[in-house]
């Protein structure tokens, strides 16, 4: 039997790329073993055991020689079981089994079990996307199919078993194409701003949170509804495009969460618990995997309880906030992940909770207020566009008629945010809040006395100049609410008056 180097295809998983990894396969004179070289970690290097004992249960032997097996580029770090479908395959084109030629047109993902099934791995829709742009075909475990269908290709393949990729390369049986995908789920259940009895001013902060895609904080003692008024923002905020989506979906398919099918289209809405790690956060790991800030992609990051998270943990916020991704340095990785969410805070005015209810139960001193708020630093409270109170409800209020759910209440209120996303697209092509300094010269000027107005507010409050043009991004965002080309001493007005926790500082009570 003729022996030679047969070349196949797999994909990488950096982040939420996937570079395109060829694996050689050589047969030569010595000691019969599989050796595995280009930078294999050790889930690789565990894959020759994999592999031997998929080949002989699927019917076919191991050469009686030496086995070299080279993934390229060699610098690129390769880990998990992924290219043990690519390896066997490359293996057995070596000893003739399959066809050379036809190996090289094919990308093969996918672990291998011991009787030759073709498990699942992570990271099937990126690979799926980068794969659009070539001409070869790919071949994906059945378990991550409906993944894969998500982008609708026409050049990838299903498969259970090695023996069935045999088969196919062989012409004898053909692999089954993918199903088509059923497209965008969206919302699968609304959550209605009417559920939430009173809190007027509350719900109006909301609704321009919602249009503008601004950072806000609700402020208030337990049981006034920060986390419900908290859970109908996603609700509210327009649905994603099928690039927003497929971002998304890419970033959940190469974390350690399983993919969720049914759950894309939808906005996602992250809540950590106050004890997570910096790490979780952020993301990390070796290799790096997306942290809540990246899953929280094109959806919310709630962030409940809000002084009581390590500070260290807060301050990683403050870069992705801006930029709208995090870049995560290992010694073998340097990884960037998307974090383009929408933060959403919650937090109690003091450490009892009660302080400023009308109850008077809070018997907090300025000076234990003022520690417990000093938790949240001032930068990162800076990045935040929209602080408001969220007061106990009056007595009465639950049971009083005049509260009650309205039906309509939630649909105008989508109707305001659909209204202003519209006039925000066809004047910049982004949210209010991704406007640059540029962008605010040119779309958000101000009258003579409204400019004047600002500047006093400026001093009186001590505001930096990221907080300036927080009000004034708040402000388009009014202005565009009620349909107005220009923004008014109303709109401004109303801007600053979201500007609770910067009052707070500037009377001395953080």
């Amino acid at each position: 039997m003729t022996m030679t180097v047969a070349i196949t295809y797999s994909r990488a998983a950096i982040g939420i790329q996937a570079p395109l990894i060829t694996v050689e396969a050589d047969i030569s004179t010595g000691l019969p073993q599989v050796v595995i070289v280009g930078l294999p970690e050790t889930a690789v290097k565990e894959s020759k055991d994999r592999v031997k004992s998929a080949i002989i249960n699927t019917g076919y032997s191991m050469p009686n020689k030496r086995v070299t097996i080279n993934l390229s580029p060699a610098d690129l770090p390769k880990s998990g079981g992924r290219y043990d479908v690519a390896i066997a395959i490359s293996i057995l084109a070596a000893m003739e089994i399959v066809p050379v030629d036809s190996i090289s047109r094919y990308v093969f993902l996918g672990e291998l079990a011991l009787n030759g099934d073709i498990r699942f791995v992570n990271g099937i829709l990126p690979a799926t996307i980068q794969n659009l742009a070539s001409e070869q075909n790919l071949v994906v475990p059945t378990i991550n199919s409906q993944e894969a269908a998500l982008v609708e290709p026409d050049n990838v393949y299903r498969a259970d078993s090695l023996s069935e990729i045999v088969r196919h390369l062989k012409e004898k049986t053909m692999l089954p194409p993918l199903q088509p995908s059923t497209g965008l789920k969206g919302q699968t259940s609304r959550m209605e701003l009417s559920d939430i009895r009173g809190q007027l001013l509350a719900k109006r902060a909301l609704t321009i949170a919602a249009a503008g895609g601004h950072n806000i904080i609700f402020v208030g003692p337990p049981g006034s509804g920060k986390t419900m008024l908290a859970s109908r923002l996603p609700s509210l905020v327009p649905p994603m495009s099928i690039d927003q989506s497929l971002a998304t979906a890419s970033i959940q398919s190469v974390s350690k969460y399983s993919f969720d099918n049914e759950a894309f289209g939808c906005r996602p809405f992250r809540t950590p618990h106050h004890t997570i790690s910096a790490v979780a956060l952020v993301g990390g790991g070796n290799p790096p995997k997306p942290g809540e800030i990246s899953l929280a992609h094109n959806g919310v990051l709630f962030l409940d309880e809000l002084p009581e998270f390590p500070r260290h943990v807060l301050e990683v916020l403050r870069e992705p906030l801006e930029s709208g991704k995090i870049i995560i340095s290992r010694a073998h990785h340097q990884v960037s992940f998307p974090a383009n969410f929408q933060l959403v805070a919650a937090m109690n005015p003091c450490p009892c909770g009660y302080y400023g209810d009308n109850t008077n139960r809070c018997e907090c001193t300025n000076d234990k207020i003022l520690r417990y708020r000093s938790k949240v630093s001032g930068p990162l409270l800076d990045r935040i566009d929209i602080h408001i109170d969220v007061p106990s409800l009056p007595s009465g209020t639950l049971s009083d008629p005049r509260f009650a759910p309205k039906d309509e209440e939630h649909d105008q209120a989508l109707k305001q945010v659909n209204t202003a996303h519209s006039i925000m697209m066809a004047r910049s092509r982004k949210l209010n809040s991704e406007l640059s300094n540029r962008d605010i010269d040119e779309h958000c000027t101000l009258e003579d006395h409204d400019q004047k107005l600002l500047d006093t507010a400026m001093m009186t409050l001590g505001l930096s100049a990221r907080g300036y043009y927080k009000i004034l991004k708040v402000a388009r965002t009014i202005a565009d609410i009620d349909g107005q080309v220009s923004i008014s001493t109303m709109h401004l007005t109303e801007a600053l008056g979201f500007r609770k926790l910067d009052r707070y500082q500037t009377a001395g009570m953080i």
